[in-house]
């Protein structure tokens, strides 16, 4: 079974930076502890504010479970995040193993 990559890539505000910083820090904290996912958040090299999202899933059936398990909690992680998103919004990436 082909594993998934689903990654969400956006810039933020410049002057949510710290604010965004320490909310993404617990938000990872919860998608691996508690909820149990594999999670990382990365910032593009020579692009400040410019981030990237990467769920990692071990099957397709893994990924397509990923909205629909997530705790009320994370929810509303998620949600304050769009808050620091510059104007540009939110590129959503899904991306299967080949081979």
């Amino acid at each position: 079974m082909p594993r998934v990559l689903f990654t969400i890539s956006y810039g933020i505000k410049p002057e949510a930076r710290a604010a965004y910083l320490e909310h993404i820090a617990g938000m990872k904290a919860h998608f691996l502890n508690v909820a149990k996912k594999n999670y990382a958040v990365f910032e593009v090299k020579g692009r400040k504010n410019q981030f990237m999202e990467v769920f990692t899933s071990e099957t397709m059936e893994e990924f397509d479970a990923l909205e629909d398990n997530m705790d009320p909690e994370a929810e509303a992680m998620v949600v304050k995040v769009e808050g620091f998103v510059n104007d540009d919004g939110m590129k959503y990436t899904t991306l299967v193993e080949a081979v």
